[in-house]
């Protein structure tokens, strides 16, 4: 059988477990500690917040909430995913009785865990590893890297360098039990082509199993907001983008799965790029490119 073009989320885990697998996104209601620094001038919590999805209800009522808004028949089994803020800023005693719950439901088949590199402590992985040896459940940490070059770190305030991404992916993976992801942003403005290349080069070269790739959008009330209107920043189109990633795609190994391509962020607050087109019509146009030039995804890693 012919590999697939992209090893996406839904087909790796398909082919994992047999069944198609979803996400419930939950808020444990702690805050990122870089937005004490300023936070990084892209992000607004707004942006990728489920509706269903409230702070003050616990996390069995969120979980609750987003079966029935998510899954809607679609899904038997999930990963339960922190996706809000910075999870792992919490002490270690508060989160961990937290993924334990999670782990408990019977349809959860994991965790994922949306993160920064430079908050990543012991005693949370030996308590996680604990856990998912007690379950039989799985964890996958995706660390938010962005980009592997200093200067656009800087540029997007992220206060941690790339040396506490080579530190976290590699105490993760002396566990042996989690799944290691890295969420990359592309089009940071003094980035071209080649850098983007090698920010996926070096951090797939670290040995993670995931990758979420996310096209540079403005958010209202960001100061990348602010950059935009002074014409400071500048965006992809879908048919640039869809290019950039038919170049990039062959960089990152056939083994990884890619758990997405684009983002998409609530109407009321996206500023731009506005491609006002579907994502599963995005899925389609890109895979159509693939195949019409014989492009797989790790094709240029052997």
């Amino acid at each position: 059988m012919k590999p697939p073009h992209i090893r996406s989320f839904s087909y790796h885990y398909r082919e994992k477990y047999g069944q198609p697998i979803g996400k419930i996104a939950v808020d444990i209601g702690h805050t990122c500690p870089n937005r004490e620094n300023g936070g990084c001038i892209f992000c607004r919590s707004a942006g990728f917040t489920p509706a269903y999805l409230l702070k003050t209800d616990n996390i069995a009522v969120q979980i609750a909430k987003g079966k029935k808004s998510l899954l809607k028949g679609r899904f038997k089994k999930y990963f339960t995913y922190f996706q809000q803020e910075t999870a792992t800023a919490m002490a270690a005693e508060q989160l961990l009785p937290i993924c334990d719950l999670a782990l408990r439901d019977s349809d959860c088949i994991g965790i994922i865990i949306s993160t920064r590199p430079d908050y990543i402590e012991d005693e949370l992985l030996s308590g996680l590893a604990a856990l998912l040896g007690s379950t039989g459940k799985e964890c996958l940490i995706e660390l938010g890297v962005q980009s592997a070059h200093e200067k656009s770190l800087t540029f997007l305030n992220r206060n941690h360098s790339f040396e506490d991404v080579r530190n976290a992916v590699q105490r993760i993976r002396q566990y042996k039990v989690f799944e290691t992801g890295a969420h990359l942003i592309l089009g940071i403005p003094g980035e071209n082509e080649a850098d983007m290349i090698a920010t996926v080069q070096t951090v797939c070269g670290m040995g993670i199993n995931a990758v979420k790739l996310h096209h540079l959008q403005v958010i209202r009330d960001t100061p990348l907001h602010d950059m935009y209107v002074r014409e400071e920043v500048r965006l992809f189109s879908f048919d640039e983008y869809s290019q950039l990633l038919l170049k990039i795609l062959p960089f990152i190994p056939a083994e990884v799965t890619i758990h997405r391509l684009w983002t998409t962020s609530h109407p009321d607050i996206l500023v731009a790029p506005r491609w006002n087109i579907l994502a599963a019509v995005l899925s389609k146009k890109l895979l159509r490119k693939m195949a019409e030039n014989g492009i797989y995804q790790g094709d240029k890693c052997y």
